[in-house]
């Protein structure tokens, strides 16, 4: 009956969460990139998962409304049929408060059986089977959530009184357990930290999610040693500007995808001298997307790229 217990390789079960600009799509395609394998994205965010299609080959299904569990129990089904090894659900929010979600079904059950605790026991096996379907899936899961104000009760002076406690996950409570790994992601820098870690990597650090997070969680999954997870952008990090983050995204993604992020401080300080800049984080809307095309350019023509690391290479030497 018992066995001598041993890690054996199993499959990623992923939660990215926070707030609106936190950095939750392109932390998970990042993540997914370096986890490796064919990766596909259910987006329920009006298309929006397809805008960072220059981080690596990935293939998209729009699901719209109704966001029922059954919805998205068959995009799940699908993509297990077509061999995906990563499936991102972004986000996995609208199953809960969608339209057509969770909530939403409750309360017209409640509508027409008078009653919402009998409501629930018609609503809460179809969020269960979606649950189980993502835990039962052979592909690696990566869901994002939004995050809402979570409050709890406490006592004073003897009345009770609500209490705001932080934030919480937009879905229903205590799913985070189910995850092997839950990243609370902040808009101040796309940094995460882990409120829940089975694997042990991100204990008690603050990173930038990108290819190497993906890299260390599949080294774990795997059965290897424990491996600390780098941040995937190297010292100096920039902070982005406020307002112009998709830009910064897309010029960080272009950089990568050239293999240049080693190349980091040199590129920005060719940068600021060509624009007479302080730092990236002055520079304008404009400035920014001229250097996006260039980037572009150079991904479409080696010769390009060349040139650019050859203007690198005398910013080193001028340093």
């Amino acid at each position: 009956m018992f066995r001598k217990a041993e890690r054996r390789a199993s499959k990623l079960r992923l939660a990215l969460v926070g707030p609106s600009g936190s950095g939750k799509t392109y932390s998970a395609l990042l993540i997914s990139k370096g986890l490796g394998g064919r990766v596909a994205l259910i987006d329920t965010e009006r298309g929006s998962g397809e805008l960072y299609s220059h981080l690596l080959d990935y293939d998209a299904a729009q699901l719209n409304p109704p966001f029922s569990p059954e919805k998205y129990i068959q995009a799940i089904r699908v993509a297990e049929k077509a061999g995906y090894d990563v499936l991102i659900i972004d986000s996995l929010s609208h199953a809960w408060t969608g339209e057509g979600g969770v909530l939403d079904l409750h309360d017209r059950a409640s509508k027409s059986v008078k009653n919402t605790f009998a409501a629930w026991r018609e609503v809460t096996p179809q969020h269960n089977a979606l649950v189980d379907a993502i835990l039962a899936s052979p592909c690696h899961i990566v869901v994002t959530m939004r995050t809402k104000t979570a409050y709890e009760v406490s006592n004073e002076n003897g009345k009770a009184k609500m209490v705001k406690v932080g934030l919480a996950p937009v879905q229903r409570d205590g799913l985070e357990y189910e995850f092997t790994v839950v990243m609370d992601l902040s808009v101040e820098g796309h940094v995460a930290s882990a409120s829940k870690d089975r694997t042990g990597i991100f204990d008690g650090q603050h990173i930038v999610p990108g290819e190497e997070t993906g890299r260390a969680l599949k080294a774990w999954l795997e059965g290897g040693a424990l491996v600390a997870a780098a941040p995937s952008i190297p010292e100096p990090f920039v902070r982005p500007p406020k307002g112009a983050s998709f830009l910064m995204d897309q010029l960080f993604g272009f950089l990568d995808g050239l293999g240049l992020m080693d190349r980091y401080q040199e590129y920005h300080a060719y940068v600021c001298a060509r624009y007479g800049a302080r730092d990236i984080e002055t520079l304008a809307r404009e400035q920014l997307i001229e250097q996006i095309n260039l980037l572009r350019q150079c991904r479409q023509s080696p010769e390009k790229r060349e040139q650019l690391i050859a203007i690198l290479n005398q910013q080193r030497k001028a340093a």
